[in-house]
């Protein structure tokens, strides 16, 4: 596994952001990173990669919070292990609080590397362009126990469900879509996101049909590497090291309210 450094950490978290910047309403790059919008509780209306291209100004940190507030949402930075300290230092002065925890994941991937397929009893196949609303659905009610389930939300994952540069995958139980996943690819590197499964159809192993579905895609399409992002000590975090990923590094997200 190659070594984890911050030209690594930077290719891992760019991705990220230009995902969002792809199926944001309005977006700008800010100290390196990208900040996007899609209203005020949509799960995209964060900036990723800020300080991980060098120092960060104080006059940098004001126009990253003001491209949040002056649209009524509060400021949602993704902060990774390997941002300049300047922008350490900027955050102590203001009122950030810590919101939440993720590990990121990677895994290599050879060239013409074979994946095995997990028994199941389960079918799992590409989505075809009608059934994109439906797991859409699909996702949000599987989400719905983490957050509320709201039609920004169901909106959000059906456009990262369209985006031409990826795939959206679907594990069916008799015919019924159970549990779904997409991949896209940038420049080699293969992004896992938006995979759920419903509750009534858990433990049948869906979602490891669906990682390896996506990395067959990814090995196809010439990928290097295949990242991810999930809970700390979640249940997906382990189907995903099962299937070969590790964890290279946790993320961080702040939080600055207008008041």
């Amino acid at each position: 596994m190659q070594f984890v450094d911050s030209s690594l950490a930077t290719r891992l978290e760019m991705i990220t952001a230009r995902s969002g910047r792809e199926c944001a309403d309005v977006w700008e790059e800010i100290a390196g990173g990208i900040a996007s919008f899609s209203g005020i509780d949509s799960p995209i209306t964060q900036a990723f990669g800020v300080g991980l291209c060098g120092p960060v100004s104080e006059a940098e940190l004001d126009q990253l919070e003001g491209f949040f507030f002056s649209r009524g949402a509060p400021v949602a930075l993704e902060l990774c292990p390997f941002i300049h300290p300047s922008l350490i230092g900027l955050l102590k002065s203001r009122p950030y609080r810590l919101e939440e925890l993720s590990n990121v994941l990677v895994r290599e991937l050879a060239p013409g590397e074979k994946i095995p397929v997990p028994e199941s009893a389960l079918e799992v196949r590409e989505a075809a362009p009608d059934e994109f609303t439906r797991y859409s659905e699909v996702v949000a009610e599987g989400f719905s126990e983490y957050v509320p389930i709201t039609e920004t939300l169901r909106r959000v994952v059906e456009k990262f469900s369209r985006r031409p540069s990826g795939r959206c995958f679907l594990a069916l139980a008799d015919s019924k879509i159970a549990a779904g996943g997409c991949v896209s690819q940038e420049e080699r590197l293969a992004e896992f996101y938006g995979a759920a499964t419903l509750a009534r159809f858990r433990k049948r192993g869906a979602q490891n049909l669906l990682i390896a579905a996506r990395l067959r895609w990814a090995v196809e399409q010439g990928c290097d590497l295949a990242t991810t992002t999930t809970q700390p000590g979640s249940s997906s975090q382990r189907n995903y090291e099962r299937a070969g990923f590790r964890v290279v590094y946790s993320r961080t997200k702040v939080v600055r309210n207008n008041s």
